[in-house]
């Protein structure tokens, strides 16, 4: 693209979103009655392409309350309904829809953030192995992954054989602290074979991976994508109220289990190629997250 085409597209994003764009809002109110977020309601079914041009509304409002609405915490959802629909002077008898669409709208759209935040906070737990329950999640998943093999110490080798790297796991989850461990127990309960599958095929003798050390470093694709919004088409299509921690569990699930799928068809030469391998995974999913009808959810039994 020549530098001439991009100034003039800089400047028309520029008028747009400075002028052209409330212009044109304001115009359509006229000719409707309906401000921009009651047209998207009505024009749009539920979904990401709703919650998405919602989201986009609000955080280019130029009032207070509809751009603070989109970090709005759940017992203040209700309170921020109200006070847009003051502020855009919609009367609930002539669109009786529209508070609860709202609510919906704004449930999703803070709750990616809410969740963002609760998701950090579990990241930046260190495993302590003077914390019982810390311990106890560690060796459940030794119980789950490995039914019929009795761990002889907590500090063995054997922990090599769920793709550990040393003696003491708890080296291993500094990176993604007790996030990392709780997703590779959530997905070895809830999918309990089929993440035994992928134990299985982690240990092969010639297309083996780190099962455990690749579960974190997964972790940490899913956290990433998270922080850079990249998940949001994901749950607001995925998920009709607000995000919450088991959803993100269930992300990470979906990304074990077509990442192992992933690495047996590619056929790497060896585990040196990792991260070459993680890289073009990493693009694969990113590529999948663009599209508006987007939802990566691992089918199969589960308990959730």
């Amino acid at each position: 693209m020549c530098p001439n085409c991009t100034m003039l597209g800089c400047i028309f994003q520029y008028l747009y979103t400075s002028f052209l764009r409330f212009l044109l809002k304001w115009v359509l109110r006229q000719l409707t009655g309906k401000c921009e977020l009651q047209r998207i309601c009505m024009g749009y079914k539920p979904g990401a392409k709703r919650t998405a041009r919602a989201e986009y509304s609000l955080e280019s409002s130029k009032s207070k309350v509809l751009k603070a609405s989109v970090n709005a915490e759940e017992d203040t959802v209700e309170d921020y309904v109200e006070k847009i629909m003051k502020e855009k002077n919609i009367k609930e008898q002539k669109d009786p829809t529209f508070k609860k669409n709202l609510n919906s709208l704004l449930c999703q759209i803070s709750g990616y953030n809410n969740l963002y935040r609760s998701v950090e906070q579990l990241r930046k737990e260190v495993f302590d192995c003077e914390k019982e329950e810390h311990e106890k999640m560690l060796l459940k998943l030794w119980d789950l992954l490995m039914p019929s093999t009795k761990l002889e110490s907590r500090i063995t080798k054997q922990w090599g054989d769920i793709g550990f790297q040393g003696d003491d796991p708890k080296t291993d989850f500094r990176g993604m602290g007790m996030l990392g461990l709780t997703n590779l127990v959530f997905f070895s309960e809830n999918y309990t074979e089929a993440a035994r599958q992928v134990l299985s095929h982690a240990n092969h003798p010639k297309l083996g991976y780190s099962y455990a050390i690749v579960g974190i470093n997964l972790t940490e694709m899913a956290y990433s994508l998270l922080k850079s919004g990249a998940l949001k088409l994901h749950f607001y299509n995925s998920v009709e109220d607000r995000a919450q921690m088991k959803h993100f569990h269930l992300l990470y699930c979906y990304l074990a289990y077509e990442f192992n799928k992933f690495w047996i068809l590619e056929e790497p030469e060896s585990i040196m190629e990792f991260n070459l391998y993680r890289e073009k995974f990493h693009e694969k999913v990113k590529k999948l997250l663009l599209d508006p009808d987007v939802t990566l959810i691992l089918k199969g039994d589960s308990k959730n």
